[in-house]
């Protein structure tokens, strides 16, 4: 998927998740920097096309290692011995990113290093794409109003 339905899906994630967490700024920091990692080992990727990135691309291929909950699982519960939050933010924006590949015809295997692919329908870049990051942009839109409205959601929180 493309970078603009990842962070639609991780958006969607982080509003889901974020009234379980107290650090809401952490949260969503970690998350975001979460939904980017998978895509570290492409070069075609918004972040990947940085020169800081290649020797990750030169050791990994894309849809590897780097596109595994086994990954996700691991740095999370490394970061989380540390903070938290920022583990469990992590592993919810990285897990945003595994699960809307999984929907794609490319696919992941979800429990690396076992080759098992979870694949999909959806091709990147399609109308069909385009349609669900819409669908996400009007969710997430809602979501946030619904949540702002009420005043006893996550983000009142952060702005009062």
């Amino acid at each position: 998927m493309l970078f603009r339905t990842h962070l639609a899906f991780a958006i969607l994630f982080i509003l889901i998740f974020i009234s379980f967490v107290d650090s809401k700024i952490w949260f969503i920091v970690f998350a975001l920097v979460g939904f980017v990692v998978p895509d570290l080992d492409s070069k075609e990727s918004r972040f990947g096309r940085k020169l800081f990135f290649r020797p990750i691309q030169f050791f990994l291929k894309h849809r590897g290692l780097l596109h595994s909950l086994t990954f996700g699982f691991l740095v999370s519960l490394a970061l989380s011995i540390v903070f938290p939050v920022i583990g469990v933010g992590f592993f919810v924006g990285f897990s945003s990113h595994i699960f809307s590949d999984s929907f794609t015809k490319e696919g992941i295997a979800p429990f690396w290093p076992f080759k098992k692919r979870s694949q999909g329908f959806i091709e990147t870049g399609s109308f069909m794409e385009w349609i669900i990051f819409y669908s996400l942009v009007f969710i997430d839109t809602l979501i946030f109003v619904l949540l702002f409205i009420n005043h006893r959601g996550p983000f009142f929180a952060i702005l009062s």
